[in-house]
């Protein structure tokens, strides 16, 4: 009793916290923060490091599935098509060019012996917090058109990939078992998209169609049953927890039996309504301020290398695709970082590779990526708008260059 007694309090606090979070945002003055950021405050004080009435390790099995959903979302948000695309390959060129500014980077950082675990920090500079990133976009019609295309390949390579690598570089296994079970888990997610269509047309289908609005939620819970399933067996192949999450929200997208939209507005229900305010406060509680109140240039230095490393490439990417506003929109966009930093820190830390004093400034360095950098790319988005309202000759449509810049031509590779 005195277990579940601890759990129902932190869970109260949090509740108290998330509840607050919209008001306290809708309250403050200038720019409107992204909730998450006052989330993960309110973890902060609420942890052990600060005022210390609520205890993290009660709440780490709803954190880890807030922590999916937020990745399922963000799965379900990528259409593979863009792949094929010219948007998909510029993005994964920016991811590769990323990789190799990242490794130079990391190994400077290495070779002055500020850095011990190359590859957990390597990867951290590679990512985009796509998840993050989509209520914030949404909000601002930064999804809209070409240029939203642009935005979900590179924020989807941004986690893909470094997703991969965890998998890859940082699970328990020996790298050969480690992509024999990615590929094993890729073809049971695909096998997974395939087999309701089978249902479609049939008794069983019907009955999923007709409790899809119903008491019954069947779509619903059909879509937390997968993520689940998906989460147990990433976790039982030594993967992390994230891949299973993000494909499962690949496999939602093909699957999505019914109202696929009325799916996604519920899974945003059932995630942003809890499960994911969870997981960031919790976050916060775990949150190392002593390590980057000792070591606070760590933290500058990892938030600057966020936007050199990961966001400066766009704006030589997308040159021949993108006038300069949506480029610098962009470079900023991709910089936002956070729930793979998470990760990785644990990753470094569980298995005693990275220093303290990194896992804290990484996700120190996240935590400020999310409070600034889609601010300021919202910033530059609204103030190109203002000059097009005061002189409406040089408005150009949102999703196209300037006159001044080369078109985007569909055959350009």
């Amino acid at each position: 009793m005195d277990d579940l007694g601890s759990v129902l309090n932190s869970l109260v606090l949090v509740g108290v916290v998330a509840a607050l979070a919209p008001v306290i945002v809708a309250l403050l003055p200038g720019p409107r923060v992204p909730q998450l950021v006052v989330l993960i405050i309110g973890g902060i004080v609420l942890g052990p490091h600060v005022l210390g009435l609520s205890d993290p390790g009660v709440l780490t099995l709803i954190a880890n599935i807030g922590l999916g959903l937020v990745f399922l979302l963000a799965g379900y948000e990528l259409d593979p098509a863009l792949f094929r695309e010219r948007a998909g390959r510029l993005a994964l060129t920016g991811w590769v060019i990323t990789v190799v500014l990242a490794a130079g980077s990391v190994g400077v950082l290495a070779a002055l012996g500020l850095v011990r675990a190359f590859v957990p920090v390597a990867l951290a500079l590679t990512t985009t917090a796509l998840g993050t990133l989509l209520p914030i976009l949404r909000e601002h019609d930064l999804l809209a058109g070409q240029f939203g295309r642009y935005v979900l390949a590179a924020g989807a390579v941004g986690e893909l990939l470094p997703i991969l690598g965890i998998a890859l570089f940082l699970g328990t296994q020996s790298q050969f078992v480690a992509i024999l079970s990615v590929a094993s888990v890729g073809v049971l997610a695909l096998v997974l998209s395939i087999a309701p269509r089978l249902a479609r047309g049939n008794r069983i289908g019907q009955i999923v169609k007709e409790g899809e609005h119903a008491t019954s939620q069947t779509t619903l819970r059909f879509s937390i049953v997968l993520l689940l399933f998906l989460l147990a067996v990433a976790a039982e192949f030594g993967l992390d927890v994230v891949l299973g999450a993000f494909l499962a929200g690949m496999v939602l997208r093909r699957w999505a039996p019914g109202d696929a939209h009325a799916l996604e507005e519920k899974l945003d229900a059932v995630g942003y309504g809890f499960f994911i305010p969870v997981f960031f406060v919790v976050s916060g509680m775990t949150l190392d301020l002593r390590s980057i109140v000792e070591a606070p240039l760590r933290l500058v230095l990892f938030f600057v290398l966020l936007l050199v490393v990961r966001g400066l490439p766009a704006l030589v990417i997308y040159r021949r695709a993108l006038p300069m506003t949506q480029r610098l929109q962009m470079m900023f966009i991709t910089a936002t970082s956070l729930p793979l930093l998470v990760a990785l820190s644990e990753i470094g830390l569980r298995n005693g590779t990275m220093l303290a004093e990194n896992a804290a400034a990484l996700v120190g360095a996240g935590v400020l990526s999310v409070i600034f950098y889609p601010a300021i790319a919202v910033a530059i988005g609204a103030r190109r708008a203002g000059r097009d309202s005061v002189d409406p000759t040089r408005a150009a449509p949102a999703d196209t260059p300037t006159p001044d810049e080369p078109r985007d031509d569909p055959s350009a590779t």
